[in-house]
């Protein structure tokens, strides 16, 4: 199962794609990036999706695309929020067709006109059909999985995306960047003690600058960011282990219990003892 709160791939796609069944926990979970496209279809419920500090709303049989390296985050409204959430290397996709870096993806409800409605709903009709070969599990089921997504991808590729009309600016570029470095740092260092001088040394800026840098290009305090982080990991050991809270939190890198009592029923409105005792 991915980890629905981040889902930077490591490991190379050797079919150019990986399909993911998810099931998030309702409540926030924060932002992160990966290399890939991702498409991701909603099974049941409704979630927010926002893509570069813009939200959008995803119900259960709509999808959306979220473009190569866009910093995403998700706020489930249901306690157990099921995806199919598919990751597409542009690399490995352009054998197919070889300038598809230069082509971005603008693809959610809110892009469905009256013109493109059609073409969108055949995709959402196609993205269900992983599923039902998943469930059958037939030994045909990687061939036949392959085809649907080699399918899908060319859709949104034909009815919802464009060649790049402008390019970045070096400004905007370098900034998206040293977001994503922090991130991934964060993702890599959240357990240990992080300091705020630590960051700010990635771009090698001031405490004071990098403070003001990342809340304008995130909305947020990096210690928001960093306690979300940590938070939802908790989460994930809550459900899926037996540890002791107090060891759960300090595993995951809170280190004061007050502060991460307050963190979490902020982000997931509930307490980490209801979370076992599923009462929320």
């Amino acid at each position: 199962m991915a980890e629905a709160y981040y889902e930077r791939l490591q490991e190379p796609l050797e079919s150019g794609f990986r399909v993911n069944y998810v099931t998030a926990p309702g409540g926030y979970h924060p932002p992160h990036w990966h290399e890939e496209v991702e498409i991701l279809f909603h099974l049941n419920g409704d979630s927010d999706i926002t893509i570069e500090k813009k939200k959008y709303r995803l119900q259960a049989k709509h999808m959306l695309v979220i473009d190569s390296r866009q910093v995403h985050s998700t706020f489930t409204h249901d306690p157990a929020s099921m995806f199919v959430s598919i990751h597409i290397s542009k690399d490995y996709m352009k054998k197919y067709i070889p300038d598809l870096e230069l082509y971005q993806f603008q693809c959610t409800p809110e892009d469905v006109t009256d013109e493109n409605f059609q073409d969108y709903l055949g995709i959402c009709m196609l993205l269900q059909e992983p599923t039902r070969v998943y469930v059958r599990n037939p030994a045909t089921c990687s061939m036949e999985t392959e085809g649907y997504v080699l399918q899908i991808f060319a859709r949104v590729i034909q009815f919802f995306s464009h060649p790049q009309g402008t390019v970045p600016t070096g400004a905007d570029q370098l900034t998206a960047q040293r977001i994503r470095s922090v991130i991934t740092y964060v993702i890599a260092h959240y357990r240990e003690e992080i300091s705020v001088q630590d960051v700010a040394d990635l771009p090698g800026f001031s405490k004071e600058y990098f403070c003001r840098f990342f809340k304008k290009a995130m909305g947020k305090t990096f210690l928001q960011y960093l306690n979300e982080v940590r938070a939802a990991h908790v989460y994930q050991d809550l459900e899926s282990t037996d540890l002791p809270v107090m060891e759960i939190m300090e595993r995951n890198g809170f280190t004061n219990q007050k502060l991460f009592n307050r963190v979490f029923k902020e982000i997931y409105g509930c307490t980490p003892r209801s979370v076992r005792k599923k009462e929320h």
